[in-house]
């Protein structure tokens, strides 16, 4: 059986992709920082398919020691990792100039740095079994900056570019990686709005793609796959 990792899966498009993979047969691990969600999202997936493993850990993956720690529990639990999904992210709708001191920071470190780190941790073991597929859920405001959410563009940016920058690292060993870059979906951060979901991507045509994306043939990857809404950005 495969193993995938999942950053953010409690909620969202996080959560989509954890439920698609184990409708394919899909071991996973899981982390959220809250623990009863988390545990009942365990007991879900299980559900789903008791024939899967899943580890659930709770951690801050926005935290590097914990984010690793959680990484070395799925190894440990699971073995080699098949699958990462760089999922764990946030939108702040603030300008630069007006968004609080630590707000880029924060954004950095949830946005970027945990793709960055898991591809450290975990690279390396892909090259040498010449065999892994990443994830990175991206944004088209990493195309198309956003004036209005400007540290979330920058780090969305940036990490596109790190997506572009590992897939070249892992071409020549045979590893996938593939940038998601999703227009409006919806998420929790559309929760407190009055919103018509026919306006939106769902998270579960996101899903849809990255498990297809996965189950193509041996010489095929998909380096970038844009998802906008039919009718424009929301």
């Amino acid at each position: 059986m495969k193993n995938a990792l999942i950053t953010g899966a409690t909620k969202g498009m996080g959560r989509s992709i954890a439920i698609a993979f184990a409708k394919e047969g899909i071991n996973l691990a899981v982390c959220s920082r809250n623990e009863k969600e988390l545990a009942d999202f365990k007991q879900e997936l299980l559900k789903i398919n008791p024939d899967i493993k899943v580890v659930a850990q709770l951690a801050d993956g926005s935290i590097k020691e914990q984010l690793l720690q959680f990484a070395g529990v799925a190894q440990e639990q699971l073995g080699f990792i098949n699958i990462i999904v760089n999922n764990l992210g946030m939108y702040d709708h603030t300008s630069i100039l007006d968004e609080g001191e630590a707000a880029f920071d924060k954004q950095l470190h949830t946005n970027l740095m945990p793709t960055y780190h898991l591809y450290r941790y975990f690279g390396k073991a892909m090259m040498e079994a010449r065999e892994g597929h990443i994830f990175s859920i991206c944004s088209v405001a990493a195309l198309n900056p956003i004036a209005e959410a400007g540290s979330y563009s920058v780090t969305k940016f940036a990490l596109l570019g790190l997506n572009k920058v590992m897939r070249l690292e892992m071409q020549p060993y045979n590893v996938k990686v593939t940038a998601i870059i999703p227009g409006s979906t919806l998420t929790n951060s559309w929760k407190d709005v009055v919103v018509d979901k026919d306006k939106f991507v769902s998270p579960e045509d996101i899903a849809s793609a990255i498990v297809n994306i996965y189950k193509m043939s041996t010489g095929a990857n998909v380096d970038e796959i844009i998802i906008r809404p039919v009718g424009g950005q929301v």
